[in-house]
């Protein structure tokens, strides 16, 4: 019950994330913005000092492991490419 853009499709390469009403996705993820970063794995970035998992980590298609953590405050997201998929480039 999420609504993701493209980022291919915008002129600064912004991917825009929308919910459904009923979307199960956590409030915190729904009312803030988040800095998304393509990373090689998530587990150093999930077992930090100070992160707090907010979504535990999925994968997309079959393509992209996300996970989503808070940290500082902040929201993060944490991308892991598992072959060629939205950005069209694969993880090394």
């Amino acid at each position: 019950r999420v609504w993701v853009t493209n980022p291919r499709h915008h002129p600064e390469k912004i991917e825009f994330l929308r919910y459904e009403p009923d979307s199960s996705v956590p409030d915190f993820v729904k009312q803030n913005p988040h800095v998304a970063f393509r990373v090689e794995d998530l587990k150093p970035h999930i077992s930090a000092a100070g992160v707090e998992i907010i979504i535990p980590p999925f994968v997309v298609g079959d393509f992209l492991e996300v996970v989503f953590v808070r940290k500082y405050g902040a929201l993060f997201e944490y991308m892991h490419y598992l072959k060629d998929g939205w950005f069209g480039v694969k993880s090394a």
